[in-house]
Protein backbone atom coordinates (compact mmCIF):
# COMPACT_ATOMS: atom_id res chain seq x y z
CA UNK A 1 0.00 0.00 0.00
CA UNK A 2 1.28 3.51 -0.79
CA UNK A 3 3.15 5.10 2.13
CA UNK A 4 1.30 8.38 1.59
CA UNK A 5 -1.99 6.57 2.20
CA UNK A 6 -0.72 4.98 5.40
CA UNK A 7 0.40 8.31 6.81
CA UNK A 8 -2.88 9.96 5.85
CA UNK A 9 -4.91 7.20 7.48
CA UNK A 10 -2.83 7.52 10.65
CA UNK A 11 -3.42 11.27 10.67
CA UNK A 12 -7.17 10.73 10.33
CA UNK A 13 -7.27 8.25 13.18
CA UNK A 14 -5.43 10.61 15.50
CA UNK A 15 -7.63 13.59 14.63
CA UNK A 16 -10.89 11.69 14.97
CA UNK A 17 -9.86 9.98 18.21
CA UNK A 18 -8.52 13.07 19.93
CA UNK A 19 -10.87 15.81 18.86
CA UNK A 20 -13.73 14.37 16.83
CA UNK A 21 -13.43 17.33 14.53
CA UNK A 22 -10.80 19.22 12.56
CA UNK A 23 -11.66 22.87 12.71
CA UNK A 24 -13.32 24.83 15.56
CA UNK A 25 -13.69 27.87 13.29
CA UNK A 26 -17.31 29.09 12.99
CA UNK A 27 -19.03 28.66 9.64
CA UNK A 28 -19.43 31.78 7.53
CA UNK A 29 -23.19 31.57 8.04
CA UNK A 30 -22.68 31.90 11.78
CA UNK A 31 -23.70 28.34 12.66
CA UNK A 32 -21.45 26.18 14.83
CA UNK A 33 -18.77 24.39 12.80
CA UNK A 34 -18.97 20.61 12.61
CA UNK A 35 -16.38 18.50 10.79
CA UNK A 36 -19.13 16.25 9.46
CA UNK A 37 -20.54 19.24 7.55
CA UNK A 38 -17.29 20.03 5.78
CA UNK A 39 -16.19 17.77 2.98
CA UNK A 40 -12.78 16.14 2.76
CA UNK A 41 -10.91 16.28 -0.56
CA UNK A 42 -8.22 13.87 -1.62
CA UNK A 43 -6.27 15.09 -4.62
CA UNK A 44 -4.04 12.64 -6.47
CA UNK A 45 -1.70 13.94 -9.17
CA UNK A 46 -0.31 11.06 -11.22
CA UNK A 47 2.85 11.52 -13.29
CA UNK A 48 2.44 9.14 -16.22
CA UNK A 49 5.10 7.26 -18.12
CA UNK A 50 2.85 7.70 -21.16
CA UNK A 51 -0.71 8.73 -21.90
CA UNK A 52 -2.46 5.39 -21.46
CA UNK A 53 -5.97 4.26 -22.29
CA UNK A 54 -5.43 1.28 -19.99
CA UNK A 55 -4.97 3.56 -16.98
CA UNK A 56 -8.11 5.52 -17.81
CA UNK A 57 -10.02 2.26 -18.17
CA UNK A 58 -8.81 1.17 -14.74
CA UNK A 59 -9.80 4.48 -13.17
CA UNK A 60 -13.20 4.50 -14.88
CA UNK A 61 -14.27 0.89 -14.48
CA UNK A 62 -12.49 -0.29 -11.32
CA UNK A 63 -10.99 2.35 -9.03
CA UNK A 64 -13.65 5.06 -9.08
CA UNK A 65 -16.62 2.63 -8.82
CA UNK A 66 -14.95 1.09 -5.76
CA UNK A 67 -14.67 4.49 -4.09
CA UNK A 68 -18.27 5.24 -5.05
CA UNK A 69 -19.32 2.14 -3.12
CA UNK A 70 -17.35 3.48 -0.15
CA UNK A 71 -19.14 6.83 -0.13
CA UNK A 72 -16.93 9.06 -2.32
CA UNK A 73 -17.48 10.75 -5.66
CA UNK A 74 -14.62 11.47 -8.05
CA UNK A 75 -13.54 14.01 -10.63
CA UNK A 76 -11.00 13.01 -13.29
CA UNK A 77 -8.93 15.39 -15.40
CA UNK A 78 -5.92 15.67 -17.68
CA UNK A 79 -3.80 18.72 -18.57
CA UNK A 80 -5.36 21.06 -21.10
CA UNK A 81 -2.11 22.01 -22.82
CA UNK A 82 -0.70 19.14 -24.94
CA UNK A 83 2.88 20.25 -24.32
CA UNK A 84 2.58 19.54 -20.60
CA UNK A 85 3.83 16.18 -19.26
CA UNK A 86 1.26 13.38 -19.31
CA UNK A 87 -0.66 13.39 -16.03
CA UNK A 88 -3.96 12.54 -14.41
CA UNK A 89 -5.62 14.58 -11.69
CA UNK A 90 -8.13 12.66 -9.57
CA UNK A 91 -10.23 14.41 -6.94
CA UNK A 92 -12.04 12.16 -4.46
CA UNK A 93 -14.77 13.93 -2.48
CA UNK A 94 -15.73 12.47 0.92
CA UNK A 95 -18.60 13.70 3.10
CA UNK A 96 -16.37 13.62 6.19
CA UNK A 97 -13.01 12.49 7.54
CA UNK A 98 -14.40 9.25 8.93
CA UNK A 99 -15.56 8.17 5.46
CA UNK A 100 -12.08 8.91 4.08
CA UNK A 101 -10.36 6.85 6.78
CA UNK A 102 -12.74 3.90 6.36
CA UNK A 103 -12.42 3.97 2.57
CA UNK A 104 -8.64 3.73 2.75
CA UNK A 105 -8.90 0.53 4.78
CA UNK A 106 -12.03 -1.02 3.33
CA UNK A 107 -11.15 -0.74 -0.35
CA UNK A 108 -8.70 -3.63 0.18
CA UNK A 109 -11.53 -5.65 1.71
CA UNK A 110 -13.81 -5.02 -1.28
CA UNK A 111 -13.77 -8.35 -3.10
CA UNK A 112 -15.14 -6.84 -6.30
CA UNK A 113 -12.36 -4.28 -6.39
CA UNK A 114 -9.53 -6.68 -5.56
CA UNK A 115 -10.73 -9.20 -8.13
CA UNK A 116 -11.13 -6.62 -10.90
CA UNK A 117 -7.97 -4.69 -10.02
CA UNK A 118 -5.54 -7.59 -9.75
CA UNK A 119 -5.05 -8.13 -13.51
CA UNK A 120 -4.23 -4.42 -13.90
CA UNK A 121 -1.76 -4.52 -11.03
CA UNK A 122 -0.14 -7.70 -12.35
CA UNK A 123 0.29 -6.33 -15.86
CA UNK A 124 1.56 -2.89 -14.84
CA UNK A 125 3.99 -3.85 -12.07
CA UNK A 126 6.73 -4.79 -14.58
CA UNK A 127 5.64 -2.02 -16.97
CA UNK A 128 4.38 0.90 -14.86
CA UNK A 129 1.96 3.36 -16.42
CA UNK A 130 2.82 6.08 -13.90
CA UNK A 131 6.02 7.08 -12.16
CA UNK A 132 4.28 7.98 -8.92
CA UNK A 133 1.53 10.20 -7.63
CA UNK A 134 1.42 13.03 -5.13
CA UNK A 135 -1.51 13.03 -2.72
CA UNK A 136 -3.02 15.94 -0.81
CA UNK A 137 -5.60 15.53 1.95
CA UNK A 138 -7.68 18.69 2.26
CA UNK A 139 -10.53 20.02 4.39
CA UNK A 140 -13.17 22.23 2.75
CA UNK A 141 -13.21 25.93 3.56
CA UNK A 142 -15.93 27.31 5.84
CA UNK A 143 -17.25 29.50 3.02
CA UNK A 144 -17.99 26.52 0.77
CA UNK A 145 -18.23 23.44 3.02
CA UNK A 146 -19.58 21.29 0.16
CA UNK A 147 -18.40 21.45 -3.45
CA UNK A 148 -20.44 23.31 -6.03
CA UNK A 149 -21.45 21.17 -8.99
CA UNK A 150 -20.27 22.67 -12.32
CA UNK A 151 -22.69 23.28 -15.17
CA UNK A 152 -22.97 20.60 -17.83
CA UNK A 153 -21.49 22.86 -20.49
CA UNK A 154 -18.16 23.22 -18.66
CA UNK A 155 -15.17 22.41 -20.84
CA UNK A 156 -12.31 23.84 -18.78
CA UNK A 157 -11.20 23.60 -15.15
CA UNK A 158 -8.37 25.34 -13.38
CA UNK A 159 -6.42 23.73 -10.55
CA UNK A 160 -4.58 26.20 -8.33
CA UNK A 161 -2.23 25.54 -5.41
CA UNK A 162 -1.21 28.55 -3.33
CA UNK A 163 1.86 28.20 -1.12
CA UNK A 164 2.37 30.41 1.93
CA UNK A 165 5.71 31.33 3.53
CA UNK A 166 4.59 29.90 6.90
CA UNK A 167 1.58 28.39 8.64
CA UNK A 168 0.31 31.68 10.06
CA UNK A 169 0.33 33.29 6.62
CA UNK A 170 -1.52 30.25 5.29
CA UNK A 171 -4.29 30.75 7.85
CA UNK A 172 -4.57 34.40 6.84
CA UNK A 173 -4.91 33.36 3.18
CA UNK A 174 -7.73 31.00 4.12
CA UNK A 175 -9.46 33.84 5.99
CA UNK A 176 -8.99 36.04 2.92
CA UNK A 177 -10.88 33.52 0.78
CA UNK A 178 -13.60 32.90 3.36
CA UNK A 179 -14.23 36.55 4.11
CA UNK A 180 -13.60 38.33 0.81
CA UNK A 181 -12.00 36.64 -2.19
CA UNK A 182 -14.62 33.99 -2.99
CA UNK A 183 -17.28 36.72 -2.99
CA UNK A 184 -15.34 38.56 -5.69
CA UNK A 185 -15.01 35.33 -7.67
CA UNK A 186 -18.79 34.96 -7.55
CA UNK A 187 -19.23 38.48 -8.91
CA UNK A 188 -16.79 38.11 -11.79
CA UNK A 189 -17.44 34.69 -13.31
CA UNK A 190 -14.68 32.70 -11.64
CA UNK A 191 -16.87 29.67 -10.94
CA UNK A 192 -15.99 27.85 -7.74
CA UNK A 193 -15.98 24.06 -7.41
CA UNK A 194 -14.15 23.50 -4.12
CA UNK A 195 -11.49 24.94 -1.83
CA UNK A 196 -9.34 22.94 0.55
CA UNK A 197 -6.77 23.55 3.24
CA UNK A 198 -4.05 20.92 2.84
CA UNK A 199 -3.93 18.89 6.06
CA UNK A 200 -1.32 16.44 4.81
CA UNK A 201 0.65 16.40 1.60
CA UNK A 202 4.02 16.67 -0.05
CA UNK A 203 4.00 20.48 -0.25
CA UNK A 204 2.88 22.56 2.71
CA UNK A 205 1.70 24.99 3.96
CA UNK A 206 -0.66 25.47 1.06
CA UNK A 207 -4.22 25.39 -0.19
CA UNK A 208 -5.77 23.89 -3.32
CA UNK A 209 -8.85 25.09 -5.12
CA UNK A 210 -10.68 24.24 -8.33
CA UNK A 211 -12.74 26.49 -10.61
CA UNK A 212 -14.58 25.86 -13.90
CA UNK A 213 -15.44 27.75 -17.10
CA UNK A 214 -17.54 27.25 -20.20
CA UNK A 215 -14.48 27.72 -22.42
CA UNK A 216 -11.12 29.51 -22.65
CA UNK A 217 -12.61 32.93 -23.58
CA UNK A 218 -14.92 32.70 -20.56
CA UNK A 219 -11.91 31.91 -18.35
CA UNK A 220 -9.91 34.86 -19.67
CA UNK A 221 -12.83 37.25 -19.35
CA UNK A 222 -13.56 36.14 -15.77
CA UNK A 223 -9.99 36.69 -14.59
CA UNK A 224 -9.80 40.02 -16.39
CA UNK A 225 -12.95 41.09 -14.57
CA UNK A 226 -11.53 39.84 -11.28
CA UNK A 227 -8.20 41.70 -11.37
CA UNK A 228 -9.96 44.93 -12.35
CA UNK A 229 -12.81 44.65 -9.85
CA UNK A 230 -12.90 47.42 -7.24
CA UNK A 231 -13.41 44.94 -4.40
CA UNK A 232 -10.30 42.99 -5.36
CA UNK A 233 -8.24 46.18 -5.67
CA UNK A 234 -9.31 47.09 -2.14
CA UNK A 235 -8.80 43.61 -0.66
CA UNK A 236 -5.40 43.05 -2.23
CA UNK A 237 -4.02 46.14 -0.47
CA UNK A 238 -5.19 45.23 3.04
CA UNK A 239 -2.22 44.73 5.40
CA UNK A 240 -3.80 41.69 7.08
CA UNK A 241 -3.50 39.80 3.78
CA UNK A 242 0.09 40.76 2.98
CA UNK A 243 2.45 37.93 1.99
CA UNK A 244 -0.22 35.26 2.35
CA UNK A 245 0.54 33.45 -0.92
CA UNK A 246 4.04 33.87 -2.27
CA UNK A 247 4.21 30.95 -4.73
CA UNK A 248 1.34 29.82 -6.92
CA UNK A 249 0.84 26.84 -9.24
CA UNK A 250 -1.87 26.94 -11.91
CA UNK A 251 -2.79 24.09 -14.25
CA UNK A 252 -5.60 24.14 -16.81
CA UNK A 253 -7.48 20.84 -16.87
CA UNK A 254 -9.84 19.05 -19.23
CA UNK A 255 -12.54 16.86 -17.66
CA UNK A 256 -12.31 13.24 -18.78
CA UNK A 257 -15.46 11.55 -20.01
CA UNK A 258 -15.76 9.51 -16.83
CA UNK A 259 -15.39 12.49 -14.48
CA UNK A 260 -18.36 12.66 -12.11
CA UNK A 261 -18.39 16.46 -12.06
Amino acid sequence: MNKNFLSLVALCAIIVAVSGCISPTPQTSGTESDCLKKEIYEWRVYTLTKDSAALDEFFQNTLIPAYNRLGATAGAFKPFHPEEPAARYLLFVYPDLETFAKAKKNIWKDETFTKEAQPFYDSTAPNPLYVDFKSYLCEAFDKIPQMRQPDRDRTLFEFRRYHSPNEEANQRKIRMFNKDEIDVFDKTGVNSVCYGEILAGSEMPAIIYLTWYKDVPAHDEAWKNFVHHDDWKRISKLPEYAYTATRNVSVWLLPLEYSQF
